[in-house]
């Protein structure tokens, strides 16, 4: 039997997703991989090099550090959040990711980004931190319209969420049989169609099958939760949610909005811990 963790989006509703993998860590619940879109990718590398906490610390300390958020950094790189602050120096210097231990943890990381020229999901199977795999961290959160397009291992990607919301079929299709899922919305949450699409038609007039994937994200969006309670009724899954909307921005940087779903999170998977054994038993 082959475990595995699948990590929703949301921007910093990810705080929450942040509280369920340290109690996970905190109580040695293990997988044999996880796959991470968005905020999803960004946070669930915590679980791979074994660093309870980072998460939710380095956004509070950071979080409103115009390097690290803020309309400036969107006018003079192109990019809302600070590609150099937020995937070098918070990664190298000022909170690190434990590379060592990252490496030599033999699981499984895959992080989905959108292909924006065929409007397809591709997933990269993050075994190491290195330049590849945080250009693919970054691609998967990098959100349309105040994001550049990221160009690696030969592809320019954006946001994994508009094809693939909820990366729970990677993990299928790899081979296992037993998935928890992470979700940052609540059970009985129906995504409606985003209002930029005008807006996006002419911004990315050259990616005409992206827009028009950005146009149906609602109805993927509605067709996976939907596939997930079924699957869920038969055992294959596992979903964990927050039981009422997180009512955070999904750009929040106020430390205690934060620190505040963080806390839900960890409440909600200490309420679901030993079920959550026992699924995995």
């Amino acid at each position: 039997m082959k475990k595995g963790l699948a990590l929703e989006g949301g921007a910093m509703r990810g705080m929450f997703t942040c509280g369920v993998i340290d109690v996970f860590m905190e109580n040695g619940v293990e997988f044999d991989g996880i796959s991470g879109i968005s905020a999803g990718a960004i946070f669930g590398c915590n679980y791979k090099s074994k660093q309870i906490g980072r998460g939710v610390r380095y956004n509070k300390k950071w979080g409103r550090d115009p390097r690290y958020f803020g309309f400036r950094s969107l006018i003079i790189t192109g990019d809302l959040y600070g590609r150099d602050f937020c995937y070098h120096r918070i990664i190298d210097e000022l909170d690190p990711i434990d590379k060592e231990a990252y490496k030599n943890n033999p699981i499984d990381f895959f992080v989905g980004a959108t292909d924006v020229e065929e409007a397809v999901i591709r997933y990269h199977n993050c075994k190491i931190v290195d330049t590849e795999t945080i250009e693919w961290m970054r691609a998967s959160a990098s959100m349309p319209l105040v994001s550049n397009i990221v160009e690696v291992s030969g592809y320019k990607l954006l946001d994994g969420g508009v094809i693939n919301p909820i990366p729970y079929k990677i993990l299928e299709e790899n081979g296992y049989d037993k998935i928890v899922v992470i979700l940052t919305q609540p059970r009985g949450f129906v995504k409606k169609k985003t209002s930029i699409i005008p807006i996006m038609r002419i911004a990315m007039h050259k990616y005409r099958k992206f827009v028009d994937a950005m146009a149906r994200r609602h109805i993927v969006y509605n067709e996976e939760t939907k596939e997930l309670k079924e699957k869920e009724k038969i055992g294959e899954v596992f979903i964990i949610s927050p039981e009422t909307s997180l009512g955070i921005k999904r750009t929040e940087n106020n430390p205690n909005e934060l620190e505040r779903v963080y806390q839900i999170g960890r409440n909600e998977a200490k309420k679901n811990l030993e079920r959550v054994k026992n699924f995995l038993s």
